[in-house]
């Protein structure tokens, strides 16, 4: 499953990194949601990929998420 998370219109409401922290985290110099390094795509923050059982928690996270900036596919 690859995620993408539309950085610049996250309002940091911290909805993702409560749901799934495991993939999901707050960026330390914006405040924004980030993917974190064990699954990203190379240097982008904002896409990622993850297999296996937790994506459920990533698609909760993404349908929850209430400005819908998390993306999957």
């Amino acid at each position: 499953m690859k995620i993408t998370i539309d950085r610049e219109e996250c309002t940091s409401c911290g909805l993702c990194w409560d749901e799934c922290p495991g993939v999901f985290e707050e960026n330390p110099d914006d405040g924004f949601s980030q993917i974190v390094d064990k699954y990203r795509v190379g240097e982008n923050l904002a896409v990622g990929l993850v297999t296996g059982e937790i994506e459920e928690c990533v698609s909760k996270a993404a349908g929850e998420c209430p400005v819908e900036i998390i993306q999957i596919e």
